[in-house]
């Protein structure tokens, strides 16, 4: 996303929640670095499963803590390769094997939360508390097929991804869909928005061939970092649903992460051919294979336009563009600070 004069950059991180990494990836790496919101973070978990994401970096001598400078976890706890110090999951340095553990000596850590196995942390302007939460219940694993997980890098902004959930008129002349229109109106309630609309769409599966689908896709979004879109396929008998998760990386680049699963519903009128043969367990986690697939090819339609677009505060609808300026009202409480990227760069500069 580029700027114009009229038209400044967004602040490329907005206040909210972001995706760090899978409990699954975690356990598997064991001490993960990445750059997150602009910053060098590393993510471990204790021996009882708490997970923290910390800064990166030693508050003794300034240690780099991530596995490739030689930092590890040892007995659920970091421990620095320089001189051995060894940090809890809230960031205290508990142990110095050369002498007491300094007390100053703490690592700054964002509040993370944990659901169905994907961690996310808080980043707030300034350091500031978490001002709003994510849902307080996980959705339901019964019957779902397993994760199925996919990441793509680009140059773009959470707003933009998000907004999508709300420019229908995308849809179909972007991905082909018919029929496109809004089921119910659409919910803002602070930090929390909804949208669900209803749409066909013809997709080609493997051996299959050509199928219709009748979707109604619900999309919970709270923020511009956590998307959780129901989607029902009325007419061949599954629920799937997706995460759609983007993090905004080093103020020019974003991980969009996806995150599906699929699940039969009982007493379809109809089912997908080729799939009776198969265990209720073994078709959810074969749709939910095409799930993905469909999905990627949508967003890979969606990248190019997102990655060169120009922000524009003041866009000239038409009557068909719907709730864009709604969706831009929610995203304010987004950006506490009074100015934006371009605009603070230019008073610096006075």
């Amino acid at each position: 996303m580029t700027a114009t004069a009229s038209d400044p950059l967004l602040s490329p991180f907005p206040e909210g929640w972001y995706f760090v990494t899978s409990r699954q990836s975690l356990e598997k790496a064991k001490l993960i670095k990445k750059t997150w919101m602009g910053e060098d973070i590393v993510v471990w978990s204790d021996d009882s499963g708490r997970v923290c994401v910390a800064e990166a970096y030693c508050p003794h001598l300034g240690a780099d803590l991530g596995p490739d400078a030689g930092g590890c976890v040892r007995d659920g706890q970091l421990v620095c390769p320089f001189h051995g110090f060894e940090y809890d999951t809230t960031g205290q340095c508990v142990a110095n094997p050369l002498g007491p553990p300094p007390k100053a000596a703490r690592l700054r850590v964002f509040e993370t939360r944990d659901i169905a196995g994907l961690i996310f942390a808080w980043w707030g302007f300034g350091g500031r508390p978490p001002q709003w939460h994510l849902p307080a219940e996980a959705p339901d694993q019964t019957r779902w097929s397993n994760f199925r997980v996919w990441t793509t890098h680009f140059p773009g902004h959470p707003q933009e991804t998000t907004e999508n959930s709300v420019d229908l008129a995308h849809l179909s002349h972007v991905h082909g869909y018919d029929s496109v229109r809004r089921a119910d109106p659409l919910e803002v309630d602070g930090a929390f928005l909804r949208s669900c609309f209803d749409f066909t769409t013809t997709r080609r599966i493997a051996k299959v061939g050509r199928l219709r689908f009748d979707v109604t896709a619900n999309a919970l979004i709270y923020g511009l970092g956590y998307s959780f879109v129901e989607v029902r396929l009325h007419n061949i008998g599954f629920d799937t649903r997706l995460w759609i998760l983007a993090t905004p990386v080093d103020g020019t680049h974003i991980n969009l992460t996806l995150v599906s699963q699929a699940r039969p519903i009982r007493g379809a009128k109809r089912r997908i051919a080729g799939l009776g043969f198969l265990p209720q367990r073994l078709r959810a986690s074969v749709m939910n294979k095409f799930v993905i697939h469909f999905e990627k090819q949508d967003v890979r339609q969606d990248v190019p336009i997102w990655s060169g677009k120009q922000y524009r505060s003041h866009p000239r609808l038409s009557r068909a563009d719907g709730e864009i300026m709604k969706f831009r009202a929610y995203c304010k409480q987004f950006y506490p600070g009074p100015l934006t990227v371009v605009e603070n760069q230019e008073k610096v500069a006075r």
